[in-house]
């Protein structure tokens, strides 16, 4: 019987007091309660003392490399993005501004002379068509982004005038 109890306390993280049994060999540090089961008298571990908590070493490096690869996609990919919401505003700037599709194709190039992080797109690639005597601008292009060398990203942007 002691043999049994030694091993269970070894299983479930250590040696305690004991309630209920009382046995000068068995080192304080396990908690067991006694409990009666269909008239016979068992012994169950309520709690260790010595109860794990926290991050092995193993979870936190792989916490650590999850986390690096998300910061590394947001590094990459929010230039495209912030490029992507440039050149919405300028087209919608141009519609209000612009007449004709030779137009608006000149004033998209100037634009893109100024703002610096359009770099995908020139006025040449523009979809100009009127729409009730209003001019309609759609855009479309694929930014490829290298995560690391053998891996890229293919973000496909589209966008219109509104």
């Amino acid at each position: 019987m002691l043999i049994i109890l030694r091993m269970l306390c070894r299983q479930w993280g250590g040696w305690g007091r004991l309630r209920g049994i009382k046995h000068s060999s068995i080192p304080a540090g396990a908690v067991f309660s006694k409990l009666t089961h269909q008239g016979a008298s068992m012994i169950k571990p309520v709690r260790s003392l010595y109860f794990p908590r926290g991050l092995t070493l193993t979870s936190l490096l792989f916490l650590s490399v999850m986390l690096s690869f998300a910061a590394l996609l947001v590094i990459k990919v929010f230039p495209t993005i912030n490029e992507y919401f440039t050149i919405q505003k300028a087209i919608d700037r141009i519609v209000r501004q612009a007449a004709t599709p030779q137009e608006a194709r000149t004033a998209f190039e100037k634009q893109k002379q100024i703002e610096y992080t359009i770099e995908s797109i020139g006025g040449a690639d523009l979809f100009i068509a009127k729409k009730n005597d209003k001019l309609v601008i759609s855009f479309a292009y694929v930014k490829e982004i290298e995560l690391f060398d053998p891996v890229f990203l293919v973000i496909k942007y589209k966008g219109r005038s509104e």
